[in-house]
C-alpha cells in the first residue's frame, strides 16, 4: 500500500488591479507632480525671468548633494548594523530566564523585522539628510575658502581657517558621531533581542557577546572614540570664539588650562579607541571598559577640576594682570572684525553757555539743519500729494540729498505706492486688483531743512502727472511696479495693437478726460515669469490659487505675473548668502526709481571678537514702530560684519543688481567663487547712484552698541568696566511695558549734513549720542558719534571719507545735557508749555519731532521741531514751532532763525536762510507781547476768550476749506488762526503775571 504525498497548498493568486484603481493611481500621481511643480518649477522660472537661475540651481544642487550625503550615510549605516547584527546572531539563543522574556518580544518584533529595517533608516536618514541640506552655506563657503591674510594670536592660523573651515569640519564631525551612535544604538538593541549580547547573569566562563557581536561593537565604539577625540581637539579652536563674561574669546585659564586638558583628553580617547580595537581581536572588554572609566575620570580631572582651581586661585585673584593681554586680544579683534579699528576720537569741549555770534563758523551747518520729520509727516504727504485713493506713502519717509540750482540739499522722499487697500468694496475684483491697479505712480520730494507756507512740506517734486526740480532735471521712469507695499501679484502686458488697461491716473478735463492707461512693455522688460502658455497658467493658477488666470481673456501671450515685489524680498532671494539692512530707501537714478538695499557679509566665528545679537543691537523707536518688522535674513549673532554689497531694485522693472563694495573682503570673494557673475564690480556704480548711495544704518547701530564698551581700548580700564556708555532713549518715542516698568525704545540714529570738528566742509553724516552706563540714571551727555555717509558724488568716485567714525567725547568736568534733560527743559518751562498748551485748546493735537544734536559753537545745539495737527477728522501735521536748546539756554519761536536769536542774544552769527520760514521774515520771540492789556482785568480774560472763538472758527474754517480743496480759503483761515493763537498767547501771558 503506498501513500501519496501531501500536496503542497498553491500560493493565493495576486491579486491585479483594477483599471479603476490603476486611474486613480495614476491621476493621483499627476495631481501630486503638477502641485510639486506649482511651487518648484515657478520659482526655477522667477529666477531666470530676472537673469538669477544660476542662484537657485547652485542652491538646490547643493542641498540635494548634502541631503543624499547625509541621508546615505545615516540610512545606510543604520541598515548595515541591523542587518549585520541580525546576520550574527547565534543559531541557538541562550536558555536563560531573561532570553525567555526576550524571546516574546522577539516574536513580537519577527512580522515588523524587514518593515522596521528599512523604514527606520528611511526615517533616520530623511531628518539626516534635511540637517545636512541646511547646511550648504557652511559647506560652500569651506569649499571655497579666500585667506584673510591674518593670523590668530593663539594658534597663528589664518582666520580663513575660523571663519570657513573650522564650522564645516564641527558640522561634519556632529553628522559622523551622530551616525555612529545611532548605529550603535541599533546593534546593541539587535544583538540584545537576538542573544548576542547578555546583560545578566551569565555562567562562569561563558562570554557575555558572541564574536561577531564584539567585533561589531568594538568597531563601532573605536569609531566613535576617535570622532570624540577629533572633537576634543577642534574644541581646542572653538575656545577662541568662545562668549566669556567680562569679554569674548579664550582667557588665560583657556589658554592654559582647559586648551592643554582638551589636548589631553583627546589622547586618551585615542588609547581608549585602540583599547576597543584590542577588545575586538583579543575578545576581553575589560581593558576598554578600564579606558572609558578612565576618559571619563579625565573629564572630570582634566577637563574640569583643573581649570576651576586655575580660575579659581590662580586668575580670580590675579585677574587684572593674567587677563590683560587676552583682553588685548578681544579689543583689536572686535574693532577690526566690526570695521573700528580707525575711529577717530577726540576731547570736545562741550560749552554750555551760549554766546553771541557763536555760531558764525557753522553757519553751514545750522542752514541746513533738517527741520522736517522723516517718522512724522507721512500724513501730510498723502494729504497733500496722494493724489488717489489707490495709492499711499509709508508712515517711514527716507531722508536722501539732491542737488538743486547747483547746491545739496537734504531731502525728504516718499514713493507713491500701490494700496489696493484704498479702493472701495464695489470696486475690489480679480481683474481690478490684478489686471488695472497693477503699479504705482511717481515720488515725492520735499526739502528738509524749509517749509512751505502754513508749515506744510516744500515740495520741490510731486504731483500727477509727475512734476518739479527732478522732473526738469531728466525725465524719469514715474510707475512703481515694486515696492514694499505692493504685496499681491499683478498680470501685466497686452496684445500688440490693443488699448492698455493698467490705469496710470485719472485725467482732467484739459487733458482730454478718462483715464490714462498704460501696457507694461514685456516685449522689452522681463520684471517676471511669462505666463501666456496653458502650461504656465495652470501652474500659477495653482500657486496663487487663482483660478481666474486660466480663464480670464486678460492673460495673452504677451502677458507676464509680477510677483515677490517687495525690494527687500527680490535681494534675499536672489542673494540668500547675505544679510540685508532694515531699512530700503528709494532714490531717482539715472532717470529710473531705484530702491537701495544694504547688505553685509557676517560671520560668528572671527577668533577673538565679541559677539553681538543682531536683533537687540539694531533695536530702537523707527524699528519699534515698523510693521513689517526685521528682515528674514537677520541672524541671530554677529562677530564679523562687512557692508559689502549694495544692492538696488528697479521699481519699474524689478531688475536686481548686485554691486562690490568692499571687494576685500575675504567672505565676499569666497560667494564670488560660488556665484560667478552674480556681483558686478563697484567700477559699474553710475556716478548719479553713487551720489545716493549712504552709510547703513543697522552696520552703524551695531558699531554704536560696541563704541558703549569698546571706545576704551586700554586693557586695564577695560577690566574695571568704569567707563561704560549706553545709547539713549528716545525722548519723544513711546514707551513700552517691560515687566513692571514702562521703559522707552533707544532713539535712532539720524541723518543730518553737519560739520564735526576737524572736517574740511559740512557732510551728510548718520549720528548718535551717548550717555553714562551701568544703572545710571542720569541723561548728562559723554559721547557724539557721527559717520561721514556720503559715499561719492556725480563723478562716481568713492569719497576718500565715506565711512570715516569720528567720536566726540564730552569733558568729565563738565555736565553736558544729554536729550532726556533737555526734553525736560522743553516739557517743563513755563513759557512754552503755556503755549503749547494754548495750541492744543481747542481741536489740535501737539506733536514734537525728532530731537536732533549737533557739535556747533563749541557746545552741543538741540533743534527739535514742533508739529500741529487736527484732533479729529482730516488730520495732517504742520510745522509751527521750533525748539533750541544750547547748555541751559532755550528758544521757541516760530522759526530756526528766531529761535537761534533767543538763545544765542539776538546775534547767533549763523543763518538758517529759508529753513522753517517758508520765505517770510523771521517772526519777533513769541514771549514778546504785542499790545499787552492790564493785568488780571477783566478786559484780558475777555481778549483771551474771543481770541480762543476767533482761533476755533479759524481752525474749523480750514478744515472745511481743506476738504473743499479750496486752498485759497484754508491759507486765510490759517492766517486768521496764527493771529488769534498769538493774541491767546498773550492775553494768557498777561493774566498770569
Amino acid at each position: 500500500m503506498s501513500f501519496a504525498p501531501p500536496r503542497r497548498p498553491s500560493p493565493p493568486a495576486r491579486r491585479r488591479l483594477s483599471p479603476l484603481a490603476i486611474t486613480v493611481i495614476v491621476l493621483a500621481v499627476v495631481v501630486v507632480a503638477v502641485l510639486l511643480l506649482a511651487q518648484f518649477w515657478t520659482e526655477v522660472m522667477w529666477f531666470q525671468a530676472i537673469d538669477f537661475g544660476r542662484v537657485i540651481w547652485t542652491q538646490w544642487i547643493a542641498r540635494g548633494v548634502l541631503f543624499a550625503i547625509g541621508f546615505v550615510l545615516m540610512a545606510g549605516a543604520l541598515y548595515w548594523s541591523f542587518q549585520a547584527a541580525y546576520r550574527a546572531r547565534p543559531v541557538y539563543a541562550p536558555s536563560t530566564p531573561e532570553q525567555a522574556t526576550l524571546d516574546q518580544y522577539r516574536e513580537a518584533v519577527e512580522p515588523l523585522r524587514r518593515v522596521v529595517t528599512i523604514a527606520a533608516p528611511v526615517v533616520v536618514g530623511f531628518f539626516a539628510g534635511v540637517a545636512a541640506a541646511a547646511q550648504w552655506k557652511t559647506v560652500l563657503l569651506a569649499m571655497n575658502s579666500v585667506p584673510f591674510g591674518t593670523v590668530d594670536p593663539q594658534f597663528e592660523i589664518d582666520q580663513s581657517f575660523y571663519v570657513f573651515q573650522l564650522p564645516a569640519l564641527r558640522f561634519a564631525l556632529s553628522l559622523l558621531i551622530a551616525v555612529v551612535i545611532v548605529s550603535g544604538i541599533a546593534s546593541l538593541v539587535t544583538h540584545y533581542l537576538y542573544g548576542g549580547l547578555r546583560v545578566g547573569p551569565v555562567p562562569e566562563g561563558t562570554p557575555r557577546t558572541t564574536r561577531a557581536a564584539r567585533i561589531q561593537l568594538a568597531v563601532i565604539g573605536a569609531v566613535l572614540m576617535v570622532l570624540i577625540a577629533a572633537n576634543y581637539w577642534f574644541d581646542r579652536y572653538s575656545l577662541l570664539t568662545s562668549a566669556g563674561d567680562k569679554f569674548d574669546g579664550a582667557t588665560y585659564s583657556d589658554v592654559h588650562a582647559v586648551i592643554p586638558s582638551k589636548a589631553i583628553l583627546a589622547g586618551v580617547a585615542v588609547l581608549v579607541a585602540i583599547a576597543f580595537v584590542i577588545a575586538a581581536v583579543r575578545g576581553n572588554w575589560r581593558l576598554p571598559a578600564i579606558g572609558v572609566g578612565l576618559m571619563v575620570v579625565s573629564a572630570i580631572a582634566i577637563g574640569g577640576i583643573y581649570p576651576w582651581v586655575v580660575q579659581r586661585f590662580q586668575v580670580q585673584p590675579n585677574a587684572q594682570e593674567l587677563e590683560t593681554p587676552f583682553i588685548q586680544r578681544n579689543i583689536t579683534a572686535t574693532l577690526t572684525a566690526f570695521g573700528l579699528d580707525d575711529v577717530d576720537k577726540q576731547q570736545y569741549p562741550a560749552t554750555t553757555t551760549a554766546e553771541a555770534g557763536a555760531l558764525r563758523e557753522d553757519a553751514e551747518t545750522t542752514a541746513s539743519i533738517r527741520l522736517l520729520d522723516p517718522q512724522i509727516v507721512s500724513p501730510s504727504f498723502r494729504q497733500l500729494q496722494q493724489n488717489k485713493q489707490y495709492y499711499d506713502f509709508q508712515d517711514h519717509l527716507s531722508v536722501d540729498r539732491y542737488t538743486i540750482d547747483g547746491q545739496s540739499r537734504d531731502t525728504v522722499i516718499a514713493v507713491r505706492e500701490l494700496n489696493l487697500d484704498g479702493l472701495g468694496p464695489n470696486q475690489r475684483n480679480w481683474v481690478n486688483d490684478h489686471t488695472v491697479f497693477t503699479h504705482g505712480y511717481g515720488v515725492v520730494a520735499a526739502f528738509g531743512n524749509q517749509t512751505g507756507a502754513d508749515g506744510r512740506p516744500a515740495f520741490f517734486e510731486g504731483g500727477i502727472p509727475t512734476n518739479g526740480e527732478l522732473t526738469d532735471a531728466q525725465q524719469y521712469e514715474p510707475r512703481i511696479y515694486f515696492s514694499p507695499m505692493t504685496t499681491s501679484f499683478s498680470i501685466v502686458g497686452a496684445p500688440e495693437g490693443t488699448d492698455g488697461w493698467e490705469l496710470d491716473y485719472q485725467a482732467d478735463d484739459e487733458q482730454g478726460g478718462g483715464q490714462v492707461n498704460y501696457t507694461f512693455p514685456t516685449q522689452e522688460v522681463s520684471g517676471g515669469p511669462s505666463i501666456g502658455s496653458f502650461w504656465n497658467k495652470l501652474l500659477y493658477a495653482i500657486k496663487f490659487g487663482s483660478q481666474e488666470i486660466l480663464f480670464s481673456d486678460r492673460v495673452t501671450s504677451d502677458s507676464q505675473v509680477l510677483y515677490d515685489r517687495d525690494p527687500q524680498q527680490r535681494v534675499a532671494k536672489v542673494a540668500p548668502w547675505l544679510t540685508l539692512d532694515n531699512r530700503v530707501y528709494p532714490a531717482v537714478v539715472d532717470g529710473r526709481v531705484k530702491w537701495i538695499v544694504d547688505a553685509y557679509t557676517t560671520s560668528n566665528a572671527y577668533p577673538y571678537s565679541t559677539s553681538m545679537p543682531m536683533s537687540e543691537s539694531i533695536a530702537d523707536s523707527i524699528t519699534a514702530a515698523q510693521a513689517q518688522g526685521l528682515p528674514l535674513s537677520l541672524p541671530p549673532s554677529v562677530n564679523y560684519i562687512r557692508n559689502s554689497v549694495k544692492a538696488t531694485v528697479d521699481a519699474y522693472s524689478g531688475e536686481v543688481t548686485l554691486y562690490s563694495w568692499e571687494p576685500s573682503d575675504p567672505i565676499l570673494q569666497a560667494w564670488e567663487k560660488v556665484f560667478p557673475g552674480a556681483v558686478k564690480p563697484m567700477s559699474s556704480i553710475s556716478g548719479d547712484l553713487m551720489s545716493h548711495l549712504r552709510y547703513p544704518e543697522d552696520m552703524f547701530k551695531v558699531q554704536r552698541a560696541l563704541l558703549q564698551r569698546y571706545h576704551v581700548t586700554d586693557p586695564a580700564q577695560f577690566f574695571t568696566s568704569q567707563d561704560l556708555w549706553q545709547s539713549p532713549q528716545d525722548p519723544v518715542g513711546t514707551g513700552t511695558s517691560t515687566g513692571v516698568a514702562t521703559r522707552r525704545p533707544l532713539q535712532p540714529p539720524y541723518f543730518l549734513t553737519l560739520q564735526m570738528p576737524g572736517q574740511e566742509a559740512p557732510a551728510f553724516s548718520l549720528t548718535s549720542l551717548f550717555i553714562p552706563g551701568g544703572n545710571s540714571d542720569r541723561e548728562i551727555l559723554t559721547g557724539f558719534l557721527a559717520v561721514d555717509a556720503e559715499a561719492g558724488s556725480q563723478d562716481g568716485v568713492r569719497s576718500p571719507d565715506y565711512g570715516k567714525l569720528r567720536l566726540l567725547a564730552m569733558p568729565r568736568d563738565n555736565t553736558v545735557p544729554g536729550p532726556g534733560q533737555v526734553q525736560n527743559n522743553f516739557n517743563t518751562n513755563t513759557t512754552i508749555s503755556q503755549q503749547l498748551n494754548v495750541l492744543e485748546i481747542g481741536s489740535s493735537v501737539i506733536k514734537r519731532g525728532n530731537q536732533l544734536t549737533l557739535p556747533v559753537g563749541g557746545g552741543l545745539l538741540y533743534v527739535q521741531p514742533v508739529y500741529v495737527q487736527s484732533a479729529s477728522g482730516t488730520q495732517f501735521p504742520l510745522l509751527r514751532k521750533v525748539l533750541v536748546s544750547f547748555g541751559d539756554s532755550i528758544g521757541f519761536a516760530d522759526t530756526l532763525d528766531a529761535a537761534l536769536d533767543q538763545v544765542f542774544g539776538g546775534d547767533s552769527g549763523a543763518s538758517a536762510g529759508d529753513a522753517g520760514d517758508g520765505g517770510a521774515p523771521p517772526t519777533a520771540p513769541p514771549t514778546t507781547p504785542t499790545t499787552p492789556p492790564t493785568a488780571g482785568s477783566d478786559e484780558a480774560r475777555a481778549q483771551l476768550n474771543q481770541a480762543l472763538q476767533d482761533a476755533n472758527k479759524a481752525l474749523q474754517d480750514g478744515q472745511a476749506a481743506l476738504s473743499t480743496g479750496d486752498f485759497a480759503a484754508y491759507g486765510e483761515a490759517q492766517q486768521r488762526l496764527q493771529e488769534a493763537l498769538q493774541r491767546a498767547i498773550d492775553a494768557d501771558a498777561t493774566l498770569g503775571e
